[in-house]
């Protein structure tokens, strides 16, 4: 993980966002989302470094699509960027008198099975930096239902207050990913779920497939689940069309035994969780984040891709 950057330079980096921020704070919801949309279709023109790796990327997973099919989806993730970053100004407006205009619920039943297999052992989710992930915890907890997100912090440390201080309005908290296995037991010993993305290449995780290609995944969330037997729910937020208007996405539960040898067997759910993530994204492609270097860590004595 790369380290945070001193205050000063953090400053500087936000002071470069605030007038593009504060023009989409001005416009209502609806209007700065499409605003948002026609700015993020414009960075994509001059985002020489991160547009190297999602074009990398995609090629990586889509090889079998043409150029331009590849460059139609950069085109659209960028603008879901832009919509993001103009739903995310907006967040101190969401409430629990106007969060079902913007996101609603499918697969409600999963949830409910969850609860009833945990019996009080909290519930732990398999989620993605995915659609407009941010949004995801912030509308759960709106709803009543507080959730702990195992985060990697931001390097940069304005930013990473700003983006806890919205996850935390309605009661939810923040896990540090580093050494996070001991506080994420707690927390499902108190009954909390938590939700743990696991969609980032990790220098010592678990070679698992991911898009045909192997990508080293942490493998706490398999570990976790076995050792607790707190059930793993699969949830991922979902733009319907390209409005300010949202779906969480329950998937059925993930059934972790403690059953065989502990390390294959950890292998093997780490690669069924990672399997459940690139079937979301193989239907939304546009909702993933192409410019994280995923395949960045190796096998041994394999080439690297970036």
């Amino acid at each position: 993980m790369a380290r945070q950057i001193g205050r000063l330079r953090a400053w500087a980096e936000c002071a470069a966002f605030a007038a593009p921020w504060a023009m989409l704070r001005s416009l209502p919801l609806e209007r700065a989302v499409r605003t948002g949309a026609a700015i993020g279709a414009i960075a994509l023109l001059f985002d020489f470094y991160n547009r190297s790796i999602a074009h990398r990327n995609l090629d990586l997973a889509f090889a079998n699509l043409g150029l331009r099919e590849r460059s139609s989806i950069l085109r659209d993730t960028y603008r879901n960027f832009g919509r993001m970053a103009a739903e995310w100004v907006h967040f101190p407006e969401l409430a629990v008198h106007n969060i079902d205009r913007y996101v609603t619920y499918t697969g409600r039943e999963h949830w409910a099975d969850a609860i009833e297999r945990s019996q009080g052992r909290g519930i732990l989710v398999l989620t993605a930096h995915f659609g407009n992930f941010e949004l995801l915890s912030v509308a759960h907890s709106i709803y009543g239902n507080r959730i702990a997100i195992v985060q990697r912090p931001n390097r940069n440390p304005v930013l990473d207050y700003a983006v806890a201080a919205r996850r935390q309005r309605f009661g939810n908290l923040t896990v540090a990913r580093k050494g996070a296995a001991r506080e994420v037991i707690r927390l499902l010993r108190d009954n909390w779920m938590v939700a743990i993305p696991l969609d980032l290449d990790t220098r010592h995780g678990a070679f698992v497939d991911f898009f045909g290609k192997p990508a080293a995944t942490n493998p706490a969330l398999a570990r976790i689940a076995m050792a607790t037997g707190a059930p793993v729910l699969p949830a991922f937020m979902v733009r319907q069309g390209t409005a300010a208007r949202h779906q969480i996405t329950i998937l059925p539960l993930i059934d972790v035994r403690n059953s065989g040898d502990r390390s294959e067997s950890i292998n093997q759910y780490t690669q069924a969780f990672t399997a459940v993530i690139e079937g979301m994204v193989r239907r939304y492609p546009d909702h993933w984040n192409w410019i994280h270097r995923r395949w960045k860590t190796r096998p041994p004595h394999e080439s690297r891709f970036y």
